[in-house]
């Protein structure tokens, strides 16, 4: 069962394309924005590596305000290909021996289903949380999330990352951290 076990020292997380032109169109925009702003907080207070991509950002826009707040000293990846698996990109994944990786990000047909593909075939243990991936309409997220899964990606939700990556309430973080859910 350790492909669907996350822990800390073994996971990273990936922020893909949430940019001021193409959130707004989203399905679920703002239940989307929610929980990936949560999933970067959990990454920063558990010290999960965390990587963010721009698709083209001249002309889509940079990470979005409430996002890009929480990016800290990270630089986002800039990218031209609707993969986020770039060179640059799994070039700072192979700095970390982490092979499980979050994904979160727009839009779950495109840009989110081509990265999965690409990380499963780079051998990575994804887990595409469902609750913070979004696209236009909801049958192309539909169809996206299925089609992840069918590839072998964890389909899972902010929640169950959250007290996965925990393991119980006695954990130092817990208190901090359970306050996002609410």
């Amino acid at each position: 069962m350790n492909e669907f076990t996350l822990t800390p020292k073994d996971t990273s997380l990936l922020v893909i394309d949430f940019q001021e032109k193409l959130v707004p169109a989203m399905y679920r925009t703002e239940d989307t924005l929610k929980n990936a702003g949560t999933l970067m907080k959990i990454a920063k207070s558990l010290e999960l590596p965390t990587i963010v991509t721009e698709q083209y950002p001249k002309g889509i826009g940079h990470t979005v305000e409430n996002l890009s707040a929480l990016i800290g000293d990270l630089s986002p990846i800039e990218k031209m290909a609707f993969s986020a698996c770039t060179k640059e990109v799994t070039d700072q994944l192979s700095k970390d021996p982490r092979q499980k990786i979050l994904v979160c990000g727009i839009e779950a047909h495109v840009c989110v289903f081509q990265t999965v593909r690409a990380l499963l075939a780079k051998d990575y243990q994804v887990f595409v949380v469902s609750d913070a991936v979004s696209s236009r309409t909801e049958a192309n997220y539909r169809n996206g999330l299925d089609q992840m899964r069918q590839m072998g990606a964890v389909i899972t939700n902010t929640e169950t990352v959250l007290f996965d990556l925990l393991k119980e309430s006695t954990h130092p973080k817990f208190k901090e951290l359970s306050k996002l859910i609410r």
